[in-house]
């Protein structure tokens, strides 16, 4: 997984969203945002706190709003891209830069960070157990680098990994999601670390 070292190498490294990257830049800049590199990509916070971060991906180029479920979203802009994972943050997507209105990204950044100056927060549960499924539990008890790079998750990311398995039905889909995420966790990369730039 790519990694850019500053917003400029970021923004050089994805050619085909430079235009609208550079765009939601200056937005949230000209909003007087502190703009950091986290977790590969772009953030922007306020008072040390990240409120949302910009990413360009195959598809489309976003902003991720970390406690986007408290926005008011008159406009229905907002999705969730983990639903049933992710309790706070939502996503505004963008296929092209005309899509990106000014006007309406300073309004929902403006809303957030009204939101984190009156302290308004979603918190992660932190007392949810950590359930390893079987499929899971076979190779953690039969791989022990991969055991050793499991544990070296916070609880969170363990719990994401054995969710991801637990939720699929089919136990051929949960070795197949296993299969997928075994590089992922031996390369020390959470499930959802892409989304959390």
């Amino acid at each position: 997984m790519y990694r850019a070292t500053s917003v400029e190498q970021y923004i050089q490294n994805q050619p085909q969203w430079a235009e609208a990257l550079s765009k939601l830049r200056k937005i949230l800049l000209e909003l007087g945002l502190e703009e950091t590199i986290k977790w590969g990509g772009p953030v922007y916070m306020h008072e040390k706190k990240n409120i949302v971060s910009i990413g360009g991906y195959k598809s489309f180029v976003s902003l991720w709003y970390y406690q986007g479920a408290l926005l008011k979203d008159e406009k229905a802009l907002l999705v969730n891209a983990q639903e049933g994972v992710t309790k706070a943050q939502r996503q505004m997507r963008f296929h092209h830069i005309d899509e990106i209105n000014a006007t309406i990204v300073r309004s929902y950044t403006l809303e957030a960070i009204e939101n984190h100056r009156s302290g308004k927060e979603i918190k992660a549960d932190t007392r949810k157990p950590l359930i390893i499924p079987e499929e899971l539990e076979k190779v953690l008890k039969s791989d022990t680098k991969f055991r050793s790079s499991f544990d070296a998750f916070t609880l969170s990311k363990r719990r994401e990994y054995a969710e991801y398995i637990s939720n699929a039905k089919r136990v051929e889909t949960k070795l197949n999601r296993l299969e997928k995420i075994t590089s992922m966790i031996l390369d020390g990369v959470g499930l959802s670390d892409k989304y959390r730039r």
